[in-house]
């Protein structure tokens, strides 16, 4: 009899949202209110409109495309992952904890990266799917029935490289270690990451550190275990391997003393893939718009007061500028490999000489780290 209730609440748990209101609004009363300190729920067209992208990604993803992201901007995206990753190469040389194999690999395997920009190269029908009008939980079931079917129909068969994991309209990026690729959707390529009519030093800020930031995680304490064709393998010598490990220990050691609140500390460990990933990727993106500035001997205006140097870091910060409740924060302390968004910020930019030379901050400052870390 457990066992039943048991399994009976988790059903009705997961099908809440599609649910009536008492079941939907029960469930929020715990997630939303309890665990997160929501005081009420997203508007209820937002949510219909996630649970239709969640399920029918490419159909909405090309009326979003259509919409938000067309002209030149998939070209200027891949021209500016063009130069993240020479920049990439650029800092190799300097890494003193490398050896010349284990830096060869590491170029091969930046090389071998595969770079989606904002949408696939072919959109998904959906055929056999039935979608009736005034039926949501009937809808959604049908969905997960199609997509199943879908996904078994494949079993055995070829990888298909061209798929995403994200839909268009998403507000995100991700690096796949297994397929060494990288994909920026057309969601995130919009202000306040990405315009092509931004200044450079703005994108470069912005959409240039998560360019970074993603290609870094090829590299990271986990993708560095898989080479550039996806296999899990250690193509790294022993001694570079513990060399790696203790430039990582410095990024754990420096991430736990961050506070949240009295009593409550960033936890290093949990955080350190994508701690070394938001060090590389700032770097990356100065040293790509430096790099630009250099090729074509643009000399942008200064916005505000402020320099193309300073716009950069701006647009670096504006882009994590975030409204979180304490319950939330304390949960994704616990549970979330991100560290909280004022420390992706400020924890990367006390270690970067430049920030400190486009602000003139010195040693002592609290923009300074101490002891600067300093992976990739």
């Amino acid at each position: 009899a457990v066992l039943k209730d048991y399994l009976s609440w988790h059903v009705i748990d997961g099908f809440a949202s599609y649910l009536s209101t008492d079941f939907d609004e029960a469930n929020f009363a715990f997630y939303g209110g309890v665990l997160q300190g929501q005081k009420e729920q997203e508007k209820r067209w937002k949510r219909c409109v996630k649970r239709t992208d969640s399920a029918l990604g490419d159909l909405v993803g090309q009326m979003f495309v259509d919409e938000a992201f067309a002209g030149e901007s998939k070209e200027e995206a891949l021209a500016m992952i063009g130069e993240i990753e020479r920049a990439f190469e650029q800092r190799l040389p300097a890494l003193e904890w490398m050896d010349d194999a284990t830096r060869e690999r590491a170029v091969e395997k930046a090389r071998a990266v595969r770079n989606k920009i904002g949408y696939p190269d072919e959109w998904r029908a959906y055929e056999g799917l039935e979608v009736l009008p005034g039926d949501a939980f009937g809808n959604h079931m049908r969905h997960v029935e199609h997509e199943t079917l879908r996904l078994l129909g494949r079993v055995g068969g070829p990888v298909d490289k061209n798929e995403w994991y994200m839909t268009p309209p998403t507000v995100n990026a991700y690096y796949n270690p297994m397929a060494n690729e990288i994909a920026f959707p057309a969601g995130i390529l919009q202000p306040p990451f990405f315009d092509a009519a931004y200044p450079r030093a703005v994108n470069y800020g912005a959409i240039g550190m998560v360019m970074g930031h993603e290609l870094t995680h090829g590299f990271d304490d986990t993708g560095r275990k898989f080479a550039a064709d996806g296999k899990l393998t250690e193509w790294w010598a022993p001694e570079v391997a513990e060399r790696f490990d203790s430039e990582a220990a410095c990024v754990i050691e420096q991430y736990d003393a961050m506070e949240i609140e009295p009593g409550l500390n960033v936890n290093g460990r949990l955080t350190l893939g994508e701690n070394i990933a938001d060090l590389g990727g700032i770097q990356m993106a100065y040293d790509a718009y430096q790099n630009w500035v250099t090729d074509t001997g643009s000399t942008e205006s200064k916005l505000g007061g402020f320099s193309p140097e300073q716009q950069f870091f701006l647009a670096f910060a504006q882009g994590w500028c975030t409204l979180q409740t304490p319950e939330s924060a304390r949960q994704r302390a616990a549970t979330d490999s991100h560290s909280p968004p004022g420390f992706r910020v400020n924890g990367p930019l006390s270690n970067t000489p430049a920030f400190a030379e486009a602000f003139q901050c010195e040693a002592g400052d609290a923009m300074v780290a101490e002891n600067a870390c300093q992976v990739w």
